[in-house]
């Protein structure tokens, strides 16, 4: 090794102390002051609440596979039903379908199959009641049309401490429902979102917010003026990025719907309910 080269990699590694006593010295400082950032991990009630909704989401996972599979072998004998398929003459038709050999024996399991899970998922379903009831957070959010026990639990347990968000872009950045960006030279280029964070609960607000936009006249506006200039897709992921923001200032001011709506629209606007 040359001599300067020594003396370089000695310089190099006198700097590189200096820096890390200065960065130790700056963050004994933050914790002195209790400026230092925390950070947030939820409770052991909000993850066992996680638990039940995940539990929850993958059962119905699989009983749609499950209702797929039914379909399929009722398409296979002519007969397509669609969604009636679930209704009380669906359910009768189809065990009187004729059905040999394996076929039958598949429709038989399957159909066990769904008996058993409709019994798991429904008291999977009564427990989010309940947890929804108890939670004042939960309840408060439900106020909101379209917003039922599970989105608005799940929610709850994905923001917990309101208080850590400063306004309602930062809560949509952490759900990962904005847009990426690529910008050079001036011009501003907008991507698909992030798709960061808790991608269960990205997904029960879009389906939140397609009910919303059934339910009220303002959520249904912009959702179709949005899918006239915009694909359809990502007029339902701005939808729901409106109704994760509502939602957010909902729990911050502790508002219910619809005072929520007349505090950020026009009085004109006609709300969810009212004639």
């Amino acid at each position: 090794m040359l001599v300067g080269d020594a003396a370089q990699i000695r310089a190099s590694y006198v700097r590189q102390q200096k820096t890390d006593k200065r960065d130790a010295a700056h963050i004994l400082k933050l914790l002195l002051e209790g400026r230092f950032p925390r950070l947030w991990m939820p409770s052991a009630e909000q993850r066992d609440l996680r638990q039940l909704l995940i539990h929850r989401h993958k059962l119905v996972e699989i009983r749609a596979r499950v209702k797929n599979g039914l379909q399929h072998l009722m398409l296979n004998r002519g007969v397509q039903l669609k969604s009636k398929l679930w209704s009380q003459a669906g359910q009768k038709a189809l065990p009187e379908l004729a059905l040999e050999g394996w076929a039958g024996c598949r429709r038989e399991d399957l159909l066990g199959l769904l008996q058993v899970l409709d019994g798991q998922i429904g008291k999977l379903d009564e427990a989010a009641e309940r947890a929804s009831e108890q939670s004042p957070q939960a309840a408060l959010l439900r106020t909101h049309p379209g917003v039922g026990p599970i989105t608005a639990l799940a929610f709850v347990v994905t923001i917990d401490e309101v208080t850590r968000f400063q306004r309602g872009k930062q809560v949509a950045s952490y759900l990962g429902l904005i847009p990426r960006e690529h910008s050079s030279g001036g011009k501003q280029r907008l991507g698909a979102i992030s798709k960061q964070g808790n991608r269960f609960a990205r997904m029960l607000l879009v389906e939140a917010a397609q009910s919303a936009c059934r339910l009220e006249e303002g959520f249904r506006k912009q959702y179709k003026q949005r899918c006239h200039r915009m694909e359809k897709g990502v007029a339902k992921v701005a939808a729901a990025r409106k109704l994760a923001v509502r939602l957010y200032w909902m729990m911050h001011t502790q508002t219910a719907y619809p005072e929520i709506v007349r505090n950020e629209s026009s009085p004109r606007v006609p709300l969810a309910g009212e004639s």
